[in-house]
């Protein structure tokens, strides 16, 4: 009998491990920009998108903020159109919401 996990992700079941990484990271700065990026966008992003974004999921949650907030450059093998994403999500929505009390 074939080992259950060994099986390969759905798309779906991929988006939602993602979106639960995304929501859950144990550092509150994250969690606020993270999760409602990956509630936002996940969607749209291509696959070679999700393999970057996923990569990106394995940072450290202090070094990976201070990579999308700009405090600390992103290294080249994360700079690129998903950092780029979650920069501008984080100056449109996040940091707005944030401005207006919320959060």
């Amino acid at each position: 009998m074939a080992d259950i996990d060994s099986r390969p992700d759905t798309h779906a079941q991929r988006l939602g491990r993602m979106r639960f990484r995304a929501w859950r990271r144990g550092f509150r700065e994250a969690d606020m920009v993270l999760g409602p990026f990956a509630d936002a966008q996940l969607e749209s992003l291509s696959d070679s998108e999700l393999d970057a974004f996923e990569t990106l999921l394995n940072e450290d949650d202090a070094i990976l903020y201070a990579w999308i907030v700009g405090r600390e450059p992103a290294p080249a093998a994360h700079a690129g159109p998903v950092m780029d994403r979650l920069q501008a999500f984080m100056r449109d929505h996040v940091a707005k919401a944030v401005s207006e009390g919320i959060g």
